[in-house]
């Protein structure tokens, strides 16, 4: 999703907006202008509809969901520019539902059932396909036409990820990514370890250099320990190019890979890195967590820690606490590196930007203008030349971090990318799939073949049963 900073945009003006039985919030609304981003995309013959041609013109609909993504409530906050558009030009309205984060699927069926469907929900490989196949969310063909040059972008992803049968079930707004390797570059270079970038730039990023580095900066007795976090295991799993499960678009079924040797090359992988003491231990002896996700970067504890490029985009004396020195440099991340016996490409954990379309929605038409308003911004040229004058000037980002989020970002549209549908693939598989994926932050890992043999069989018993529902909802 793009977004500017609003201090680079014109203040408007201020209304209220008052949750039932909150404190009343004031929502601070500002301006950008259309014109000169219409003409430019035009020429490309890509076009928002005339305000005469839309229905939807002057309506609202509502977004379910335990966060704000449209609404500002500070004039340094930074804010979501399709939703202006969808308000200035079109004269419509976002009004947010909250709920809370745990209790967001059942409250959302909740609503469905009782014939309150909120307009959407925010699109998630987590909710695909299983609460589509509860009912809980809708096809979006009826609204949204990929073939449309607006979606060009996006239309390869939704048909490969989030169809089944010759349905589209998410509306793609941006394809991004997840977890990057982030480090601080002094510490690189007083352990005399060449740079992660420069490797990756000369195709030299390779999973046995990152393991030779893991190995010798690891020191348990120093309290130093190469990886820490929670994002260590998914995305190596996703740079071996293959997850536990995946969807073949064409059959519309899911696959097991826990045989495939590019999986089995990642499970043993953060298996030796967890065997030779390379992740900080995340859970102690009586299973509390130690309190430690990521710590250690500036004080050279952490060499590297795999997180989203979102974590470098706070306030600067907060990022320099965590990272290292921002204004002199320290910051730098790479993408994940690759298996040297796989391919040859880099993959990366994708993960899609858009919306679910609720089933029994009120204003469905809505949702695909404000969505078609977002994808318009995303790709505007006048609104990405403003994200990377926030990103430099507000965030101080280097124009090497600036290149290198090019790069990732170039991935996750690429077709080297990896979605994880766990969340997604109903309760009984995901729990069943979940000892398959944990291997850096256990503290006493089991071999993967251990593991395989014990929940192979459930595994491949409950995609066959995922499948079947699949067969009944296309039919």
């Amino acid at each position: 999703m793009k977004r500017v900073i609003a201090c680079l945009l014109a203040f408007c003006m201020i209304i209220s907006l008052c949750a039932c039985g909150k404190k009343k919030r004031q929502i601070i609304k500002l301006t950008l202008s259309t014109e000169d981003s219409e003409a430019i995309l035009a020429a490309a013959g890509i076009t928002l509809p005339d305000v005469a041609d839309v229905a939807a013109a002057g309506t609202t609909i509502t977004y379910y969901s335990w966060e704000d993504r449209f609404h500002n409530y500070s004039e340094d906050e930074v804010i979501n520019t399709g939703y202006f558009t969808f308000t200035e030009k079109y004269g419509c309205e976002v009004e947010w539902i909250e709920c809370s984060y745990g209790d967001r699927f059942d409250g959302l069926a909740k609503l469905v059932l009782s014939s309150n469907a909120p307009d959407f929900y925010p699109g998630y490989a987590e909710s695909f396909p299983n609460y589509y196949l509860k009912g809980v969310f809708q096809s979006v063909d009826d609204y949204v036409d990929y073939t449309d040059p607006l979606w060009s972008g996006v239309k390869d992803y939704a048909d490969t990820f989030f169809s089944l049968g010759d349905k589209h079930y998410m509306i793609v707004t941006d394809t991004t990514f997840n977890n990057v390797v982030a480090y601080n570059r002094r510490v690189m270079d007083e352990w005399g370890f060449d740079d992660p970038a420069t490797l990756y730039y000369n195709d030299e990023w390779t999973w046995e250099v990152f393991y030779n580095m893991c190995l010798d900066f690891s020191d348990p007795d120093e309290d130093r320990y190469a990886l820490d976090g929670y994002g260590t295991d998914q995305a190596f799993l996703c740079s071996s190019g293959v997850m536990p499960v995946s969807l073949d678009a064409d059959s519309s079924k899911f696959v097991s890979n826990i045989d495939d040797p590019r999986f089995e090359r990642a499970t043993t992988y953060l298996y030796n890195l967890s065997k030779n003491q390379c992740s900080f231990p995340m859970w102690s002896r009586n299973g509390v967590r130690n309190g430690r996700d990521g710590g250690g970067i500036k004080e050279g504890l952490c060499l590297f820690w795999l997180r989203g490029s979102w974590a470098f985009t706070g306030p600067v004396a907060e990022i320099s606490q965590v990272w290292g020195d921002i204004t002199q440099n320290e910051l730098m991340f790479a993408p994940l590196p690759r298996d040297e016996n796989g391919d040859g490409n880099y993959y990366i954990d994708c993960v899609p930007s858009g919306y679910s379309l609720v089933s029994g929605a009120p204003n469905p038409e809505g949702v695909a203008l404000m969505a078609a308003c977002e994808r318009f911004k995303i790709i505007d040229p006048t609104v990405i030349s403003i994200d990377r004058k926030q990103l430099k000037e507000i965030y101080l980002w280097t124009d090497e971090m600036l290149e290198m989020w090019d790069a990732c970002y170039a991935l996750a549209n690429s077709g080297h990318v990896v979605i994880d549908y766990e969340g997604g693939l109903g309760d009984k598989l995901s729990n069943s799939l979940g000892p398959l994926k944990s291997f850096a932050t256990n503290n006493n890992p089991s071999t993967y073949a251990q593991i395989k043999e014990k929940h192979s069989e459930r595994v491949n018993t409950y995609i066959e049963d995922l499948n079947a529902q699949i067969a009944d909802f296309i039919s």
